[in-house]
């Protein structure tokens, strides 16, 4: 299986601390991005007033797809999250070779403070 036993887990599963989408990853970068694009769609989808309805009929993504990416449950494919961008005219995909390296050499996604506590 691509990706190892490591797709069997639905990127949320990679949480360590706080809540998805502004949660705490570990390490694994797949599911970080999974949590990025996540807090993309759900932030372009609030800037632009749809709801999950809305942005399927929009886009042709099925409404449950929209929500089950929202929750972190799936791992998006290219067409579905080409297919968003198209609809929002936005990039959903994180540019995540820039995000930073901590002490543990690895890169992490940079979470602002204020989301992570659960404010604003």
């Amino acid at each position: 299986m691509p990706g190892g036993t490591r797709r069997g887990k639905k990127p949320r599963d990679y949480t360590v601390a706080g809540e998805w989408p502004y949660a705490v990853m570990d390490g694994v970068r797949q599911a970080q991005v999974g949590q990025a694009v996540a807090r993309a769609l759900s932030e372009a989808m609030e800037r632009h007033g749809l709801s999950a309805n809305a942005l399927a009929t929009a886009s042709g993504v099925n409404r449950q797809v929209i929500s089950n990416i929202l929750a972190g449950t799936v791992w998006p494919d290219m067409f579905t999250l080409v297919s968003l961008e198209e609809a929002l005219d936005e990039m959903l995909w994180p540019r995540h070779t820039e995000w930073p390296t901590s002490g543990d050499g690895a890169r992490h996604q940079p979470i602002p403070s204020h989301r992570r506590s659960g404010e604003g």
